[in-house]
């Protein structure tokens, strides 16, 4: 299934047909629309190229504005799903949250909020040490390393260093509404990013 380009909206409640209460973000989907296909003849598998957001004629440098058919507005955000059947669509088509319909289950892939520079008690859930007076180790990792053989510290050890902002997708998120009206899809919990961030749905892999 081709996916769409989404932005987070935030996060709200949501009252079900049994009147169970369930926590929902909110991701507005604009209408997308196909840039390119990209075929297993040609480029050695099958995609589509989406697009999403009109990006204003001014900023759009020509190395940029190549890539988009005459007939396409250059695009803000793109995102290249693979797709078994690239044939059954044609550049230029909109596509939205109708291709959702029978659909339960979403996997949703976004980048995580940056947290900065933090210490293995927050990054890796460290217990550190006493935190009785005179202990002089509370928050420290401690050893990482060996000192004469090998003479280094191997890769892979949990130490201190940036958190945040990586390349995050949930899987198997509940649909729990759609409002093709307003472009707003309800998704049950939560899903990486900020708000405002730019999220990017596709069907469930591991759940049907």
């Amino acid at each position: 299934m081709v996916g769409l380009i989404g932005k987070k909206e935030g996060m709200t409640q949501f009252f079900l047909d049994e009147g169970d209460l369930v926590p929902v973000t909110l991701i507005k989907v604009e209408k997308n629309v196909i840039v390119n296909k990209k075929l297993i003849d040609k480029d050695g598998y099958n995609a589509l190229v989406v697009g999403s957001v009109d990006k204003k004629e001014k900023k759009v440098i020509k190395s940029y504005k190549g890539q988009f058919p005459e007939n396409v507005l250059p695009k803000k955000y793109l995102k290249e799903f693979r797709i078994d059947n690239p044939k059954e669509y044609e550049i230029g088509n909109e596509i939205g949250l109708e291709i959702l319909n029978g659909i339960n289950y979403v996997d949703v892939t976004g980048v995580s909020k940056g947290k900065g520079f933090q210490g293995v008690i927050k990054r890796h859930g460290f217990s550190g040490g006493p935190s009785s007076h005179g202990s002089k180790f509370h928050r420290q990792n401690g050893s990482t390393g060996q000192s004469a053989y090998p003479s280094r510290g191997f890769k892979g050890v949990k130490r201190a260093g940036r958190m945040g902002n990586d390349k995050v997708t949930s899987q198997s998120l509940k649909v729990v509404a759609v409002d093709e009206e307003k472009n707003l899809v309800m998704i049950k919990g939560c899903i990486p990013g900020i708000r405002k961030g730019i999220v990017y749905l596709r069907k469930a892999i591991k759940k049907k």
